[in-house]
């Protein structure tokens, strides 16, 4: 008995000794690990999709692609397949396995040579982060290490660093580079046969290569998968089905999705910390794909952005900056969603809604396409002719150039400019100018996603917010950053307006207004808008369906013209094949889907047209044509027609009955009304006349119309025909 007590208490001491010698060394040669406080440095800076898809990485460094992963974020199908190659005790042993270690012992006598280490999973990570050379006291150096590694970490802290460590063959490291470098999908995703795959590969990285040596890879894979079957932890048909996966050589270390927005947020995202964008990694794939074919039916050097955010997270799903990131001919790694282009006729929107909500204007508003000289400024239509008279709606529709710069007139250049600047659209006007009326038609500079941010207002009760790229972004309060661009009521009746733009032969205004064919499916509305800038260098379109505001420019980064390119011929074919992906490829929104809710604020009112008086308030006798409009805040807007200060150039109408500068007082002892007649020559069709402004009647034919003064001052008389030409005098009337 006193004998077994002495040898107890001698193997007791031993063991004490030992870990004594164990705690001493520990402290001598500290354990290096990768995962200390400025390990953050050894893996790739990684930016991916919202499903977790690698957008694009800088690898570490030394050169090294290493994806930081956990254990969550690998399928467990592959952690079981490794434990059971690699280590099947695991959970159990100290960080060695005497039993393993004998074995590989007896085959290296044998053999008389190494054929096996009897190494541990944690001996693996031992030599990983302190390299040995293969001998006795190399193998010593790395048992030593693996203790260290067990009695400093969990179990499930070393299969981590495992898990990201592992050598996979040149510059990759860590299952989860490898998965995707290889297999083109997500760690989390492997089948049984990717999973014996990836772990087979670490035991001999070049050898087994599947991009460069795909048969030796396959029959790795297989010695790995009839391994699991002997040991019963797959079946029969598993193992048989695994086998029949081919491997297929591919190598993709450095993902290029969306690479330009991916080299923008660089500077926001951490070493060993995946930045998690907004992006939709589909629909991405398949835009970029989309945009780099159409780019090559365009000219030479021409490119194509697209933009599409989700307006009621303002999250962005896709960000297509350039044609082709590899394309040197076409500039494909300069950022045109952040270039500054000009925007053509992309914010008459914008101004027929301020417009709205000053009460100047309501849908249905009568406005006139004639041509103009304003203090030598003098604006064409794209089409180089006039309409006349035509309403808000039409001209917001055929984007007619004539009647937006008479509205911005009357609005105001420096207010419109600065509402659009306090919603974060900025416009950039050339050296030593100010706002002026060519803003209207692209004379300021702006960018792609200023203009896609300023529009998702018209499916947001007016307001704007910033476009969110990230994750972390998206779970703050959005609404705390929002911005009052236009009230919810302008908001909306322009939205209505620009779902019902045809899309048929649309040539700026030469569109044939009857036609149903319009850009929208049954099932998905549209609402859009088309710009062309100065000497076609940009050409743009902005659409919006009920839950995506997606903008498109294209032309040519150097700002080269491209004679014979527009919005509604280059850039409305790309808009209306991206809003088809969006159907297909995108997530749906999970919150209420529905169409935009008219507020009560909008009403809808029958209308005398051109005169814009109620029809319940008008003689049917001066009510030519009746129409409905919609009209904002029970507001009844005064006609626009004529602006004294728009100039005519044309002639060919004449008043014939006042000379310019008359004087008329009412003679003395005379009690009727002081009344003067109306008559004109020239001109084409219906003549329009008005008083100050105000439309007073028309006439179909060139008989006199009688007006009548109820007060003394001056009168500014116009008459302005369908064509658009107008005639003016001034007179001076003392009753």
């Amino acid at each position: 008995m006193k004998k077994i007590l002495y040898t107890s208490r001698n193997i007791l001491y031993i063991f004490l000794l030992i870990f004594l010698l164990f705690a001493v060394f520990d402290q001598l040669a500290p354990l290096p690990t990768p995962f200390s406080n400025n390990s953050s440095d050894k893996f790739a800076k990684i930016i991916v999709a919202q499903d977790g898809t690698p957008m694009r990485a800088f690898a570490d460094h030394k050169g090294v692609w290493r994806y930081p992963v956990s254990i969550n974020d690998v399928s467990q199908r592959y952690i079981e397949t490794l434990l059971a190659y690699e280590d099947r005790w695991f959970w159990f042993h100290p960080g060695i396995n005497p039993l393993a270690m004998l074995r590989a012992m007896k085959q290296n006598l044998i053999n008389g040579r190494i054929i096996s280490g009897g190494s541990t999973l944690t001996m693996q990570v031992a030599r990983i982060i302190d390299p040995h050379s293969r001998t006795i006291s190399g193998k010593l150096k790395q048992a030593f290490r693996a203790l260290q590694l067990e009695w400093h970490y969990s179990k499930s802290e070393i299969l981590t660093m495992y898990l990201n460590l592992a050598p996979f063959g040149g510059p990759i490291e860590g299952v989860q580079a490898a998965s995707f470098a290889y297999l083109s999908k997500s760690a989390k995703e492997l089948s049984l046969a990717e999973a014996a795959l990836l772990s087979v590969l670490p035991q001999s990285p070049s050898r087994f290569r599947p991009d460069r040596h795909p048969q030796k890879a396959t029959s790795a894979r297989n010695k790995v998968l009839q391994r699991l079957h002997r040991f019963g932890y797959i079946t029969l048909d598993e193992f048989k089905d695994a086998k029949l996966e081919i491997v297929v050589p591919q190598l993709n270390a450095s993902p290029m999705l969306a690479p330009i927005l991916a080299r923008r947020l660089k500077n926001k995202s951490q070493q060993g910390k995946p930045l998690v964008t907004t992006i939709d990694a589909n629909l991405q794939f398949n835009l970029e794909s989309l945009v780099k074919d159409y780019s090559y039916q365009l000219s030479k050097k021409s490119s194509a952005a697209v933009l599409v955010v989700n307006h009621h997270t303002m999250a962005v799903k896709a960000y297509v900056a350039s044609s082709d990131f590899h394309d040197k001919h076409r500039y494909g790694q300069v950022d045109m969603i952040q270039a500054i282009r000009s925007p053509g006729s992309t914010l008459k929107p914008f101004l027929y809604a301020m417009a709205l909500d000053q009460g100047l204007i309501s849908s249905h508003s009568m406005l006139v396409d004639k041509k103009i000289n304003v203090a030598g400024y003098k604006p064409e239509n794209f089409s180089q002719s006039f309409s006349g008279a035509v309403s808000v709606s039409e001209a917001l529709q055929r984007s007619l150039n004539i009647p937006a710069v008479q509205v911005l007139q009357f609005l105001g250049p420096g207010f419109f400019h600065s509402k659009l600047e306090n919603s974060g659209l900025t416009l950039k006007m050339p050296i030593d100018s100010r706002p002026n009326l060519s803003m209207i038609l692209g004379g300021a500079g702006t960018r792609l996603e200023e203009l896609v941010v300023a529009y998702t207002a018209f499916s947001r009760e007016g307001k704007t917010s910033q476009l969110i790229f990230t994750k972390d972004e998206l779970i703050s309060d959005v609404k705390k950053k929002e911005t009052h661009l236009m009230s919810p009521g302008a908001a909306w009746i322009i939205h209505n307006i620009l779902s019902k733009i045809p899309y048929r032969n649309r040539f700026s205004e030469i569109v044939n207004h009857s036609s149903n064919d319009t850009i929208n499916s049954k099932d998905k509305l549209l609402a859009w808008k088309t710009g062309t800038s100065y000497g076609f260098r940009d050409a743009w379109a902005i659409g919006m369906t009920s839950d995506y505001t997606i903008g498109i420019w294209t032309g040519r980064p150097d700002g080269t013209p491209v004679p014979g390119h527009y919005g509604a011929q280059t850039a409305v074919p790309l808009l209306k094949a991206v809003s088809q992906n969006l159907s297909v490829s995108v997530e749906s929104y999970k919150s209420e889907k529905k169409r935009m809710i008219r507020p009560e604020s909008v009403t809808q009112k029958s209308i005398c047209w051109p005169s814009g008086e109620l029809l319940e308030q008008t003689e049917l006798a001066r009510c030519e044509k009746q129409v409905k409009a919609w009209i904002l805040d029970e507001t009844i807007p005064p006609v626009l027609a004529v602006n004294p200060e728009l100039e005519t150039v044309f002639d060919e109408l004449n008043i014939t009955s006042i000379s310019n500068g008359a004087h008329i007082k009412k003679p003395e002892g005379i009690d009727e009304d002081l009344s003067i007649n109306l008559e004109a020559q020239g001109g084409l069709g219906n003549i329009y006349w008005f008083v100050n402004g105000q439309v007073v009647n028309h006439q179909a034919t060139r008989s006199i119309l009688s007006y009548t003064f109820s007060k003394s001052g001056q009168y500014i008389i116009n008459a302005i025909d369908k064509s658009g030409q107008s005639a003016e005098v001034t007179l001076f009337v003392q009753i």
